[in-house]
Formats: C-alpha cells, sequence, structure tokens
C-alpha cells in the first residue's frame, strides 16, 4: 500500500487531534477520508518525547478502517501503553507521533527470508507472543539474530525460542512516516 503524502498528512492529523482531544478537550472538524484511509488495515502509532519512545500500540490485523485503527491506537499510545505512564499536557510540545501501516503478515519456514530494516516479525509461541517493527532494528543496529532474540524477549520467551519447531514466525512491512 502506497499512501499518498495527503493521505500520511490525514492520520498524522488524526493521530495528533484525537490525543490533544483528550489533553485539552479540543473537537477538530473532520475531513473526507479516501477509500484506501477506509480499509481494514493493521497500524501501529508511536508516540515519542524527543526522540525516545513514550508508547507504541496498534493492531496487526485489519479489525477496523484504517482511519478509526489510527484513532484508537493514538489514544492507546499516548494514555495506556503500560510501560510508560500517559502523555501529559506539559509535554505535549515535545511530542512527535509516528505511524506504521501494515502489510499483510506472511509466515516463514527460513529466517533467511527475514530482510532486517525491511521486515519487522512476529513470533508466537504457545500462549505467548511478540512483535518489533521494522524500524526497530535499523533504530537499534540490530542482525537478523539479535532482531529474532528481541522479538522474542518482548513476547516473554527465552531468546533462542525462536529456534523451536513449534514457533511461528511471522514477516510482515510497514510504511513509516
Amino acid at each position: 500500500m502506497n499512501l499518498s503524502e495527503k493521505e500520511r498528512d490525514q492520520l498524522k492529523r488524526i493521530a495528533r487531534d484525537t490525543i490533544e482531544s483528550v489533553l485539552f478537550g479540543t473537537d477538530k472538524k473532520l475531513f473526507e477520508l479516501s477509500e484506501t484511509l477506509r480499509e481494514k488495515r493493521g497500524a501501529f502509532v508511536t508516540v515519542k518525547k524527543k526522540g525516545e519512545l513514550r508508547g507504541c500500540i496498534g493492531y496487526i490485523k485489519g479489525f477496523l478502517p484504517l482511519h478509526e485503527t489510527i484513532r484508537e491506537m493514538a489514544i492507546q499510545a499516548a494514555f495506556h501503553d503500560p510501560r510508560f505512564n500517559p502523555v501529559n499536557k506539559n509535554e505535549w510540545k515535545d511530542i512527535d507521533v509516528e505511524i506504521s501501516v501494515l502489510t499483510p503478515m506472511k509466515k516463514i519456514d527460513d529466517v533467511n527470508e527475514i530482510k532486517v530494516g525491511v521486515h519487522g516479525l512476529y513470533i508466537e509461541k504457545g500462549a505467548y507472543s511478540g512483535l518489533l517493527l521494522p524500524q526497530v532494528a535499523a533504530e537499534h543496529g540490530l542482525d537478523r539474530t539479535a532482531f529474532l532474540e528481541h522479538t522474542c524477549y518482548k513476547a516473554g520467551l527465552p531468546k533462542d525460542a525462536w529456534k523451536s519447531k513449534d514457533a511461528n514466525i511471522y514477516i510482515f512491512s510497514a510504511e513509516v512516516f
């Protein structure tokens, strides 16, 4: 999926306006949405303060239209990521919002299919699962093995759980802006 510059801007505006509405009680006017923004797509909203992670939550599959996913995930990332305190009014000026629109997941049997910096990873084993977006590997200088290990860690699994026969590994790409 290649979003137009206008669609990207609209999704960023939706995310920022939604967070502002919670913080300040403002209500922004709605605008015309393209068919693309009405498609059911998985997406993540990442909130950063001065470049540091402040919250990141998303849907890995398209349960809702993309514009609704962004609205809902903006609230979750800013106010309900259990790793962080909710964003507050005083820090809003230092907050940046990043959006990652996901492609559908593809199950792989050979980890050599993973292109670090291009693919994100989703690993599931038993009741545990973890996901890392494609940009995480690049931001942290991870190679393929370290990326797999970090995804296992995020899932609450031993770092080498990805090697297990009953571990399922999925790759996906994301349009990040």
